[in-house]
């Protein structure tokens, strides 16, 4: 799917790669499973269940910090468990691509143990939540081992930072051009370039680094980092679920509508801004507030300045837009406690039981006009809120693709909108096959959680 967050633009250019059966998929984890686990990469984990194609693992606590390789960083001890600069392990130069501007950094890097994925994979998406002070910013890096048994180069995942001060801070940047001749990286998301004959992915190590001005002693804090690792079998359909327990969450609704033609550096407002439209609904259904000081950079007579603030926030400057799916989570996660993940989801029973337990979810979802009741438009890739399921099973929705606030929230029919979110495949408004989502979404959730929200988040494989 080209996450272009337009309506019905083709997509000439997928990024998510094709992905395959579920027979190569069963097949390629017999043979290359038992032989993984010989070679001592990673202790043997427990199977998926066999309806899941997806594999999250995220380094969060002491323990998890503790085990990987450190260059200049320490755990954080008091509070909340992190990395932060210690002592810094080299200098280095950068020159920001969107600026020009060259400058010196001091930096510390953590590296991750190797991660055995439960699934082969053809696509692996990281996601960061962390705290970057003025004149502070982190790379996040994956290197994946294929089913062969070579290996990728590091790639840059993202080159991230909260801030924008033009005088401080680097732009906040995706890197393109990144591919081995096996996988490439498509903004956010690495993407086997033959999901059906290449060789798999099979394991990866992630690779942190903090940078910080020279002589100061800032530091970015990282509490969270980790990937979804994913083999979504290949299908135009997907079969229909059972509908669960009927539940509403009450979610402030926001249109991305009404700031059409605002502040073009940050693409124009609109069509374009579903994503931190979105992002700002969940955050403030936790609680969570941008501060005045926060907002005083926005023309007062816009309504609901909170999403201007969120697309800047979340703007990725070498994909010109707001679409970056990490970047949201981390965006999120900039919020006192609050955290956010990027992943897949199996089934629409699934994100039933997350509502069932408190937790709304942002869904990534492409379709035609005629393939969504009710919508009013189509689209080569949009993000909205699932905040509930009728007595019927049908989706409640905050669409931000909406006139107002006010007609934010949406009735969708169940079974249109499984089909649309989970696919892999479609054909777009000239008859070409294109990539569908797969069921990818955001899930933004506090630090301090129920039991039940707990266990919701642990079945689909968040901890």
């Amino acid at each position: 799917m080209d996450r272009a967050d337009r309506p019905d633009r083709p997509d000439t250019m997928s990024r998510r790669s094709v992905l395959a059966t579920a027979a190569a998929l069963t097949a390629l984890a017999a043979t290359t499973g038992p032989a993984l686990a010989a070679g001592g990469t990673a202790p043997a984990r427990r199977a998926p269940r066999a309806d899941r194609f997806v594999d999250n693992r995220f380094w969060t606590s002491y323990e998890d910090w503790r085990a990987g390789t450190a260059e200049g960083t320490a755990v954080v001890t008091v509070g909340r468990p992190g990395l932060r600069i210690a002592k810094p392990a080299g200098r280095t130069d950068y020159t920001d691509p969107h600026t020009g501007r060259t400058a010196a950094w001091e930096y510390a890097r953590w590296t991750s143990p190797t991660h055995r994925s439960t699934v082969p994979a053809t696509e692996v998406i990281a996601s960061w939540n962390a705290r970057t002070p003025a004149g502070t910013w982190l790379q996040a890096e994956l290197m994946t081992t294929y089913a062969d048994g070579s290996d990728s180069p590091w790639y840059v995942m993202g080159r991230w930072t909260s801030g924008d001060d033009k005088d401080t801070d680097i732009r906040r940047t995706s890197v393109d051009g990144q591919t081995d001749g096996k996988s490439t990286v498509w903004t956010d998301t690495l993407s086997l370039d033959d999901a059906t004959a290449g060789p798999r992915v099979v394991s990866y190590r992630l690779r942190l680094t903090l940078y910080r001005t020279p002589g100061t002693t800032a530091t970015p804090t990282v509490w969270r980092l980790g990937a979804m690792a994913s083999a979504v079998p290949d299908r135009f359909t997907v079969p229909a679920s059972a509908p669960g327990v009927a539940k509403e969450l009450t979610v402030p609704r926001y249109s991305q509508e009404i700031h059409v033609g605002q502040y073009p550096e940050y693409d124009n407002g609109g069509e374009a801004w579903c994503s931190p439209t979105s992002s700002q609904m969940i955050i403030e259904y936790w609680g969570r507030k941008a501060k005045p000081e926060d907002l005083a950079w926005v023309d007062p007579s816009y309504a609901d300045p909170q999403v201007c603030h969120a697309a800047r926030q979340t703007f990725d400057y070498q994909y010109d837009g707001c679409g970056n799916w990490p970047f949201n989570a981390a965006y999120a996660a900039t919020y006192t406690d609050l955290q956010g993940v990027v992943t897949r989801l199996a089934s629409l029973t699934e994100l039933e039981q997350l509502i069932a337990a408190g937790i709304p979810a942002i869904t990534s979802q492409s379709f035609l006009k005629e393939e969504l009741t009710g919508a009013g438009y189509g689209t080569a890739g949009h993000l909205m809120t699932v905040i509930g399921f009728t007595a019927d099973g049908d989706v409640i929705a905050n669409d931000p693709a909406s006139p107002s606030n006010d007609a934010v929230r949406r009735i969708y029919k169940r079974r249109e909108w499984e089909n649309i979110w989970l696919r892999t495949k479609r054909y777009n408004s000239t008859g070409k096959v294109v990539s569908g989502t797969g069921g990818v979404c955001y899930l933004y959730f506090p630090v301090k959680l129920s039991t039940a929200q707990r266990q919701a988040l642990a079945a689909v494989g968040i901890r």
